[in-house]
């Protein structure tokens, strides 16, 4: 009897995508993640006059990408980068 592939979920999709996107792709294309997260971080709380850190900017990032899913849960790509967002702040 021939044994069928397991099929992948959907959630094991989603994480394996955003780990190769946090691990590979977008740090070669725009460097260190805790570097840009400073910098955004410094003209957040120059423009806004409020304080805002390193941390901050992912978590907010991860926000912005639930509140597009709200509106288009359907888009996978908020929930892939949403889950990216939140593996970057645990490192910050």
């Amino acid at each position: 009897m021939k044994q069928s592939k397991p099929k992948v979920r959907m959630r094991t999709k989603t994480l394996t995508t955003a780990n190769k996107l946090v691990s590979d792709i977008r740090e070669d294309e725009h460097g260190s993640f805790a570097d840009n997260a400073d910098t955004i971080a410094k003209l957040w709380s120059t423009y806004k006059g409020v304080e805002f850190t390193p941390h901050d900017v992912p978590m907010m990032m991860a926000l912005l990408k639930i509140a597009r899913a709200k509106s288009n849960p359907k888009k996978i790509d908020n929930y892939r980068d949403g889950c990216g967002y939140i593996a970057l702040a645990s490192e910050i």
